[in-house]
């Protein structure tokens, strides 16, 4: 076994059950954030009443322990363990959660930047690589994949191969995202979507119904409520 914890080796829960779990934990260290009254403005400059932090995970251990074992178990899972040279962290988000999860799985670690540096070796990777590693991209979460196509360029410029990239968080209403990874040969694996957020939220009664409604209608058509909201 290349992975060194038991208790990745002992995940049994199906992804159902995991996804369930990741979005209760999610929103039980507050990483979940709606508002109506003044949306949030992403870095693309579209509006979203909503907005997943899962950078905040780092802060609590036990929680975090918990969301890197299912991460782990997942890459068992669904893509083989003896299929990953490497585990790939996407700057600056996905870095620690790609070490952590290297490290349940006994692996080597890299990071890929957004660009190459533009003094020294003008490395986008940093880290050893080797031509024909394969390599597994983590991130933080995903929206319309655009910032991991180009990490998975970054990284098979290098030289590596990279088939499969890995969030905590997928927003789930950009459908070209899948697609777009899907045409360059990478298949997109998420832990939780906003879809079991709003399941896992209404257990807890944690959104008013007027937030529910807004969410919803944003998640059916986002570029369109973000146009509708002031974003681009």
């Amino acid at each position: 076994m290349k992975y060194g914890h038991a208790n990745v080796r002992r995940v049994r829960e199906g992804p159902a059950i995991s996804a369930r779990r990741v979005a209760e934990i999610l929103l039980r260290i507050q990483a979940i954030h709606c508002n109506l009254k003044a949306p949030f403005i992403f870095t693309s400059g579209s509006a979203s009443p909503v907005y997943v932090d899962c950078r905040r995970l780092i802060s609590y251990p036990k929680e975090r322990r918990e969301v890197i074992t299912l991460a782990a178990a997942r890459v068992v899972q669904a893509v083989g363990v003896d299929r990953v040279d490497a585990v790939a962290g996407g700057e600056t988000a996905g870095i620690p959660f790609a070490a952590w999860i290297a490290e349940a799985l006994g692996l080597p670690m890299i990071y890929v930047r957004k660009k190459p540096k533009g003094f020294g070796r003008q490395a986008q990777i940093e880290g050893s690589v080797e031509p024909g590693q394969r390599v597994i991209l983590v991130e933080d979460l995903t929206t319309d994949a655009q910032s991991k196509i180009n990490f998975c360029t970054g990284i098979t410029r290098a030289g590596a191969t990279v088939e499969h990239a890995l969030v905590i968080f997928e927003y789930g209403c950009y459908p070209e995202a899948r697609e777009n990874l899907k045409r360059i040969g990478v298949q997109h694996h998420s832990l939780t979507t906003w879809a079991d957020v709003l399941d896992a939220a209404g257990a807890l009664a944690l959104f008013t119904s007027d937030e529910v409604a807004e969410i919803q209608a944003y998640l059916r058509s986002p570029r369109e409520w973000s146009r509708a909201h002031g974003g681009a």
